[in-house]
């Protein structure tokens, strides 16, 4: 297990977003919910103040912060690799279910504004491999695309 673990900031939500995130990915669950003990600036007494949960194998860490919201940034983000289309177009959907907003080239941000990388395992086939002209067609097949497609990229590094 890694001695660093991820610590995403909620105002309020943060059993709720660890709820959703466990339910998207096979080995996924909550670990601890902790509550507050005595009111203060993360909430009243009794009420959720961190929840620590396993996803995919990852420690996170969810925590109540309190009245202050701060905005996460694409300077930060979460890559997920997929094992092959039906992955991506199922976590891309399940992400993106309740508000979340699509970007660009597997970029997305979810309900919570945490942002997302969902990136097959294949792409780094197409976008590093030995054709480099192939290469750089997949690139600009991939830097056009919204959710990733894998054909669509392999096409397109095959020239076909």
């Amino acid at each position: 297990m890694s001695k660093i673990s991820p610590c995403l900031w909620f105002n309020g939500e943060a059993e709720e977003a660890a709820n959703f995130y466990v339910s998207l990915l096979p080995g996924s669950k909550i670990e601890t919910v902790q509550k507050n003990v005595i009111d203060g600036p993360s909430g009243k007494a009794g009420t959720v103040l961190l929840v620590e949960f396993t996803f995919a194998g990852q420690r996170f860490m969810a925590l109540n912060g309190g009245d202050t919201r701060f905005e996460y940034t694409h300077a930060i983000s979460f890559k997920i690799d997929c094992a092959d289309q039906a992955e991506v177009d199922r976590l891309w959907d399940g992400l993106l279910a309740g508000g979340g907003q699509a970007v660009r080239c597997g970029w997305l941000k979810d309900r919570y504004g945490v942002s997302w990388q969902i990136v097959p395992t294949a792409l780094p086939k197409y976008l590093g491999g030995p054709d480099r002209a192939g290469a750089q067609r997949a690139m600009q097949a991939m830097l056009g695309m919204v959710k990733l497609d894998i054909e669509g990229v392999r096409r397109a590094y095959e020239g076909s």
